[in-house]
């Protein structure tokens, strides 16, 4: 087994730092696909950036509040809000285990929960847990289907008996677990049926079961007929052909290339390790076809700021009260804010991240992270090297080299094309 080591750091995790990629290059493509899929050691580096301790929603301690207190409950979630993004950003520039936190902010985009509705920060928060916690797709999904934040976002506590619901249900079937194609509009009203029944605990951060305002009856979904409930139907869901493919799908379009579509033949090997989300990674990666992927996806802001951070060698944690609104207001105007996926269809991909407006942003957003650092004598190839680009075109070359300032000669390489895309 050989591939570009490089590229599999680059789409496993958020971008290698220069000492990590020379390690990768030492050690070969199998051991480090071993060691990235299925660390053996404690991830010392998450350890170091524990969850906030946000409490409760400021929101569930109120009893019938006037409009100050809703007003000062709405500013306390704010500011729980920038605590968890900061936090969340952190942990994925401090991971160890790369491909393990890469996976979570790929399946946090999947579920496509957005915090612009469930506006519960501590339900946010949650959310990620369960998504840590999770076994496998299967133990995933089953979660999920119950999960606080993704029930509010889909509008789960208002399916009742009495008035159902079905935007659950139609993105389980959807964009969750099986693709357009393979159900009916007659599944997705029954499936709504079996979903009904469920509120939300703010307190608590759980949904609880309300049996009255559930529809015990027959549903006949997909050619079967039962009492179905929402594990029931998400077994069932599970269990169709379509569902590990469309899984295998989506890993190829946020790992591989949003642009062309996977093979046949690597869809069919990765789905043979579905469940196991690992399983089906190792497939793509050790794909003739990954390799051919190179050179071709544009990174989503996240994975560019994180990236520029461990690269740089700077903690998000780090950042500045005064600076941290600015940040986060960048990747808003870049169009990737943890937590705050656009719509449930998730994040856009490739060229989307390339406007010209993005691009101002992008150098703006560069220019704050270099100034967090304290660079000494740097040249173009420098630049390359603690950026791990694998070199510089002529164009961006002929830049560089007319720089005489080191922060602005940093912030231009972080902004450069040959570092947007891998």
């Amino acid at each position: 087994m050989t591939g570009d080591v490089a590229l599999l750091l680059r789409r496993a995790g958020f971008g290698p730092t220069a000492a990590e990629l020379a390690a990768a290059q030492r050690a070969g493509y199998p051991a480090t696909l071993a060691a990235l899929l299925a660390p053996t050691d404690p991830d010392i580096g998450a350890a170091g950036a524990p969850a906030p301790d946000l409490g409760p929603d400021p929101h569930s301690r109120l009893r019938e509040p006037n409009g100050d207190q809703r007003a000062e409950a709405d500013r306390q979630r704010q500011i729980d809000l920038e605590r968890l993004s900061q936090w969340w950003l952190d942990r994925m520039a401090a991971a160890r285990n790369q491909a393990v936190e890469k996976l979570a902010f790929f399946w946090q985009g999947h579920w496509a929960t957005a915090v612009a509705k469930v506006k519960s920060p501590q339900l946010m928060l949650a959310q990620y847990h369960t998504i840590r916690a999770a076994r496998d797709v299967r133990d995933l999904a089953q979660r999920m289907v119950r999960d606080p934040a993704l029930v509010h976002w889909l509008d789960g506590q208002l399916n009742t008996r009495e008035a159902p619901n079905e935007n659950l249900a139609r993105e389980l079937f959807e964009l969750f677990l099986l693709g357009i194609g393979h159900y009916t509009e007659a599944d997705v009203k029954q499936a709504g049926r079996a979903l009904t029944g469920w509120r939300i605990d703010l307190a608590g951060q759980v949904t609880v079961f309300h049996p009255p305002s559930h529809d015990a009856g027959n549903k006949t979904i997909l050619g079967v007929t039962g009492a179905f409930t929402e594990l029931g139907l998400v077994d069932m869901l599970l269990s169709q052909p379509a569902c590990a493919r469309f899984i295998a799908s989506r890993l190829w379009f946020r790992y591989a290339s949003s642009t062309d579509p996977i093979p046949e033949p690597t869809r069919e090997r990765m789905a043979a390790g579905f469940p196991d989300p690992m399983a089906m990674l190792r497939a793509m990666f050790t794909d003739e076809a990954f390799a051919g992927t190179a050179d071709s996806m544009v990174k989503q802001p996240i994975e560019w700021f994180v990236g520029g951070m461990r690269q740089l060698g700077v903690r998000p944690a780090a950042i500045p009260t005064e600076m941290l609104p600015e940040i986060l207001n960048g990747l808003s105007g870049m169009g990737q804010r943890p937590f705050n996926p656009p719509s449930v269809g998730g994040w856009p991909a490739g060229g989307t991240w390339l406007t010209s407006a993005a691009a101002q942003v992008r150098l703006s957003l560069a220019g704050k992270i270099v100034s967090l650092t304290d660079p000494g004598p740097l040249t173009p190839d420098d630049v390359a090297y603690l950026l791990c680009v694998d070199g510089w075109t002529d164009r961006t070359y002929a830049v560089l080299r007319g720089v005489r300032n080191q922060r602005m000669l940093l912030t231009i390489g972080l902004a450069s094309p040959e570092y947007l895309v891998t």
